[in-house]
């Protein structure tokens, strides 16, 4: 057995949203649970079959998105993992409801745009998902200027009046 630090390559705006799934149908699952979330929403997806053809299955509104998409889910090469990949203006809190709601979602591992590494075992022609390092360790503790700062920025973004 093997352990492996997968880095998820993206842009630094992008945001990435890393996942478990059952079923081939999860590829169209998802694609309409997210242009129903987000009307006109960029975005791509990759999904990685685990049995039969095992091929990277996809689909998005963006093609740029989608072979990056591609890409890293062929690097992670564990079966059931699927990852998509937000444009621009589109956040994961505007579609983990959505997500969540898939049947064939298992689980949801990451939402971020920070810096991403998937931990994977790998054992033979088997990879699996452990976890993943999602951005960088705390610095301190938040101080009043702080706590101000972000209850600001919630507000400002519309998520808090």
């Amino acid at each position: 057995m093997e352990l492996k630090l997968v880095p998820i390559e993206k842009p630094e705006e992008v945001n990435v949203i890393l996942g478990h799934a059952h079923f081939i149908k999860t590829v169209e699952d998802v694609h309409e649970a997210m242009v129903n979330a987000v009307p006109g929403i960029k975005f791509g997806l990759a999904f990685n079959e685990a049995s039969q053809e095992r091929l990277v299955r996809r689909s998005g509104t963006d093609d740029a998105l989608v072979r990056l998409a591609v890409k890293n889910a062929l690097a992670v090469g564990a079966g059931h993992f699927f990852l998509v990949m937000l444009g621009p203006g589109v956040y994961p809190i505007n579609v983990l409801p959505y997500l969540r709601q898939v049947p064939e979602v298992v689980t949801l591992f990451a939402a971020t745009a920070n810096p991403v590494q998937v931990v994977v075992v790998e054992e033979g022609d088997q990879r699996g998902v452990l976890g993943v390092l999602d951005g960088l360790t705390p610095l301190g503790v938040e101080g009043e200027e702080h706590e101000k700062a972000r209850k600001e920025l919630l507000r400002r973004f519309g998520y808090k009046l």
